[in-house]
């Protein structure tokens, strides 16, 4: 029996390439548009999950396993964004403490 990847399981979070920096001078909303769309995907990942949870409670055609599935999908996608926001506070904290 042969493992096979769960890429296609977890949602991947684009990032955008690296470019020099006199071409992202000018894109300042880059960066926000960036998070606000990774929070959007997060919401509605959480409000997807609730859905289906509601479905299955009210006896629609939902499954157990695909409510509990999506139910910690979005948990997980909750944690991970709370870390990488754990992460960029603890940068920028460090930043500031850097003297000049």
């Amino acid at each position: 029996m042969s493992i096979s990847s769960i890429s296609g399981a977890i949602p991947q979070i684009p990032i955008p390439a690296a470019s020099p920096a006199s071409e992202t001078a000018g894109k300042t909303g880059d960066f926000k548009n960036f998070l606000e769309s990774a929070i959007g995907r997060v919401e509605s990942s959480r409000a997807g999950a609730e859905q289906m949870a509601k479905d299955f409670i009210s006896g629609d055609n939902e499954e157990l396993h695909t409510v509990a599935l999506a139910t910690q999908r979005a948990e997980l996608e909750l944690d991970l964004t709370l870390q990488i926001r754990n992460k960029v506070v603890s940068a920028y904290q460090e930043i500031m403490r850097m003297q000049v």
